[in-house]
């Protein structure tokens, strides 16, 4: 009688869990969701959480709050092209495929042989997309996104279009979706295939790209909640349009100044903290979406840039500080050129509230995605899974031997980093090796070259053996007249 009773309370309660009402939640997978956000030309001291006082990013700032902030974390190059190629193949600036930005469709092309990131997770199940600039495979070569893992791309392929946020068309997968914005032909460049329209200064301006990338980007989420998905969502902001820099001198295209709007600053300044204002709301809806899906915990966000900040378009960084106590800029291998905001979002998983010392760069994602993948990482990369300090690990944290960076442009130039050491040769492969102590001199103002000519012929040693020859990049122009002034290396945390 007893047994009949306990069968009737568990008859009735089964009834009254499945009349339950159930949360529109989607079911985590087993492998944690990535999402990497990359800003373009954002500069190591642009954001809040890095010491920026005039510009306002709320929400970047609580997501590293939330999480970890890196403070010696690098971009695979000083521009774009190959910082993204460094990024998407794991390997540094002397094995890589696209070494420099060029109008060369060849050159600025991966090919069928490369192989990417989102390769590797589109093989261990994941459903790929990127929103955005790619910037490495032109239109008609084996270099576009669909044919480099992604599911899914909406936005620009070539990275001299992304110049400009009113475009005639974005990308969606193999077509051209055309945009209402109307375009000076006047302004407009060929491009590498002679017949692209390229770049340019819109005349009528409807469909801001910057907003649209952004759109897809969240609905994509929305789509893939239910399984294990990667999200590259490659920003334009805060880029500026070169071509309406030469022509209007202002290339910060935004299409409100926000909260800046009745500041007494120069209007370019107003549109660059409305930009970089405008992309933190964005990466918050990013974050917002996340969990109110309930995937917020099973789901890896990381913001980072492209290289450091810019000078273009009528933008002043010094106004803004932009590169905090580094030395450099974009094109520049001191360390404002190449090292990085970077945060690592990850609720549950990364202990928030974190900060990290830990030397990595952009190539390093491919062995962090095959760790968090449970896949084998492919053999001979230039690549350290990251893994173990993201998930509170840092004893089990293993070192690059050094990080290692080289530029065409300018003469080209080559740079190693080697512990508390590094190293910087103008013009590259022969010129004078400069030597810095980042440690004691985070602004690189003192040459310790002389005082350690061992030293500078193992990190010599070390840039050699880094550098591969390829015969489809060679230096090119004249080093600049004038180097960068050193940074006061005073961290503004």
């Amino acid at each position: 009688m007893q047994t009949f009773a306990r069968l009737l309370l568990i008859t009735a309660a089964l009834c009254f869990l499945s009349s339950a009402p159930v949360r529109s939640f989607a079911a985590a997978p087993e492998k944690p969701n990535i999402i990497f956000i990359m800003a373009d030309d954002l500069g190591y001291g642009d954001l809040g959480c890095y010491g920026q006082k005039k510009i306002q990013t709320p929400r970047i700032d609580q997501m590293a709050a939330d999480g970890m902030k890196f403070t010696q974390m690098y971009a695979g190059s000083t521009v774009c092209a190959p910082s993204r190629c460094v990024l998407m193949t794991g390997r540094h600036m002397g094995h890589t495929r696209v070494r420099g930005n060029t109008w060369v469709k060849e050159n600025q092309s991966l090919k069928d042989k490369d192989f990417t990131v989102a390769e590797l997770l589109k093989k261990a199940g994941y459903t790929t997309a990127l929103t955005g600039k790619w910037g490495i495979g032109e239109e008609g070569t084996a270099g576009v996104p669909n044919k480099q893992g992604f599911d899914f791309f909406y936005g620009y392929l070539n990275q001299h279009n992304a110049h400009n946020y009113y475009p005639e068309f974005l990308w969606k997968n193999d077509r051209k979706v055309a945009l209402r914005n109307v375009v000076d032909p006047s302004t407009i460049s060929k491009g590498p295939t002679g017949k692209d329209r390229l770049g340019g200064v819109a005349t009528k301006k409807v469909d801001y790209s910057h907003d649209l990338i952004l759109e897809e980007a969240l609905g994509f989420i929305d789509r893939s909640a239910q399984n294990p998905f990667f999200l590259y969502v490659a920003l334009t902001i805060p880029h500026a349009n070169n071509e309406a820099g030469r022509k209007v001198g202002d290339g910060q295209e935004v299409p409100d100044y926000g909260i800046y709007n009745e500041k007494d600053w120069t209007k370019q300044n107003k549109g660059q903290a409305a930009m970089i204002t405008r992309m933190d709301t964005g990466v918050g809806q990013i974050l917002d979406r996340l969990k109110a899906l309930n995937i917020d915990q099973n789901t890896l966000v990381i913001f980072t840039s492209d290289n450091g900040h810019h000078r273009e378009g009528g933008n002043d960084p010094e106004f803004f500080d932009a590169n905090g106590p580094l030395r450099g800029m974009k094109r520049d291998l001191y360390e404002g050129g190449v090292r990085v905001p970077f945060i690592a979002y990850w609720p549950g998983t990364t202990p928030a509230g974190s900060v990290s010392d830990h030397i990595g760069y952009f190539g390093d994602l491919m062995a962090t995605a095959a760790d968090l993948a449970d896949v084998p990482c492919p053999e001979g990369l230039d690549s350290v899974s990251i893994a173990p300090t993201l998930e509170g690990k840092p004893d089990e944290q293993k070192e690059h031997d050094f990080l290692y960076w080289e530029f065409y442009e300018r003469g080209g130039k080559q740079a190693v980093r080697w512990g508390e050491w590094k190293a910087v040769r103008m013009p590259i492969f022969k010129g004078k090796t400069q030597l810095f102590n980042l440690e004691e001199d985070l602004g690189e103002g003192t040459d310790l070259a002389e005082k350690h000519p061992d030293l500078v012929k193992k990190l010599e040693a070390m840039m050699d053996s880094a550098h591969t020859s390829d015969p489809l990049w060679k230096p090119s122009g004249k080093p600049a007249k004038k180097q960068p002034a050193p940074g006061d290396g005073k961290q503004r945390l």
